[in-house]
């Protein structure tokens, strides 16, 4: 356990951004397995819908720092492909 002021701070500012970083990583898994069961449902509107939804979950990821822009680019390829081969 930390005996100086800054550090204790630090300890609660990161336990508090972990549970922020682990919420918005939470529902952008939620967001991906939406559009993969309307993939495998055949379901192609709203397989378009969720993807637009989780490529914008996947940018803002991106931007807030939970996610590497490589692996975000990666993943919406993956998810593209899915789409492209539904319609």
């Amino acid at each position: 356990m930390p005996n100086i002021k800054s550090a204790k701070k630090r300890v609660l500012v990161s336990k508090k951004k972990t549970l922020i970083n682990q919420m918005h990583k939470t529902a952008l898994k939620t967001a991906i397995k939406k559009f993969e069961e309307a993939v495998t449902a055949s379901d192609a509107e709203n397989a378009k819908v969720l993807f637009n939804d989780a490529v914008k979950k996947l940018d803002r990821g991106v931007k807030q720092g939970i996610l590497h822009k490589n692996a975000a680019a990666r993943k919406k390829s993956q998810l593209a492909l899915k789409l492209a081969k539904l319609a």
